[in-house]
């Protein structure tokens, strides 16, 4: 999923939800930060203070894709949920370890609702809107990223991916796409298949590594991932895990499906655009949010707030603000959640991550 998904839908799945501007805007923000948040390390400040930030992504082609242990400790908890095979922990005896890792659709995953679980208990902290956030960034991922896993293995081997549909988005590629792919790029994750998964009106079909052609209809994949996504944050709000939600109203629902069906553009940034001016305009059921908007960096970026500056300097000078500041706050909600669920969740499963 790209940024018109993992912050467009998500704002409006949480002002569906029931969150206010303000509230929605934080955790829509955190769940596409988790994909610009490709720096880690230590910040120095003048005082001699000092903030340790992780990275929750990495780019395609960043060398350290090839590094096994920022696999397990980046692609793993931020974006390829392990799905356990759909079985309870004590029901995995017989999966390996990249089985059990398998991304599955959230619906369909007891990791995923374990970690909701978890989420909803732990409000009322600074940072609980941001790992929110965060976590709707993980949990609608596992509907895209479904069959592939956060480690290099041949379990993710993508073969003659085509696009079904006749979108016409990728005619220029021919028939059947990239399969060049195959010995440029690494079986990590799903960048055999690069951005299919990630577009939202794409009908797509492919060959998996058993030799079995796998059909996958993104919209309702995104629809679905919408809803759930919603249902989850409408129970974060009531403090109820299992409470009986009815998630997004039919006639947002149409309206989500529309966008998602017809914005046939490779550029996530063109179709966020459109999914920012609709929601301007009012297109949905809660009205009118003029003041929508994402920055990642430079000016007006949540990290230019924390820190006084975007630019990378020796040390920074400290502010008393930077201890409640949307960037340092997301940064610590990462924290939490890699540490919850490499150290606690995970191994629950039998799965050693880091």
């Amino acid at each position: 999923m790209q940024i018109d998904f993992h912050h467009g839908t998500t704002y409006v799945a949480a002002r569906l939800a029931g969150f206010d501007r303000k509230e929605a805007g934080i955790v829509a923000h955190a769940a596409q930060y988790v994909d610009d948040a490709t720096s880690s390390g230590v910040v120095h400040f003048n005082n001699k203070s000092i903030y340790h930030r992780l990275c929750t992504a990495h780019k395609t082609l960043d060398p350290r894709n090839s590094i096994e242990l920022n696999n397990h400790l980046v692609w793993i908890p931020f974006h390829f949920l392990p799905g356990n095979g759909g079985k309870n922990a004590d029901e995995n005896g017989d999966l390996s370890f990249v089985e059990k890792i398998v991304c599955r659709p959230g619906n369909d995953n007891p990791i995923a609702r374990q970690l909701l679980r978890e989420v909803i208990s732990e409000k009322g902290h600074l940072c609980s809107l941001h790992r929110l956030g965060l976590t709707m960034h993980v949990y609608a991922d596992t509907w895209a990223h479904q069959n592939f896993a956060g480690v290099e293995d041949k379990i993710n081997e993508v073969d003659h991916a085509v696009d079904k549909g006749k979108s016409g988005v990728f005619s220029e590629f021919g028939k059947v796409f990239h399969d060049w792919l195959d010995d440029t790029l690494p079986a990590l994750g799903h960048a055999r298949a690069n951005v299919f998964p990630d577009m939202p009106f794409l009908d797509w079909e492919y060959t998996n590594a058993a030799k079995e052609k796998v059909r996958r209809n993104n919209t309702d994949l995104f629809c679905t991932a919408a809803d759930e996504m919603c249902k989850a944050m409408q129970r974060y709000r009531v403090s109820d895990p299992d409470a009986d939600v009815p998630g997004i109203p039919a006639r947002d629902m149409n309206k989500i499906q529309d966008l998602f069906s017809t914005l046939k553009e490779v550029d996530g940034g063109k179709r966020h655009y459109r999914w920012l001016m609709e929601i301007r305009d009012g297109a949905f059921s809660f009205g009118k949010d003029p003041d929508v908007d994402y920055v990642d960096k430079g000016a007006d970026s949540w990290k230019e707030k924390a820190l006084g500056t975007s630019n990378i300097i020796p040390r920074y000078p400290y502010r008393k603000s930077f201890l409640k500041s949307d960037w340092k706050l997301f940064h610590d909600a990462a924290k939490v959640h890699a540490v919850y669920l490499i150290n606690e969740l995970l191994p629950e499963y039998g799965v050693c991550a880091g």
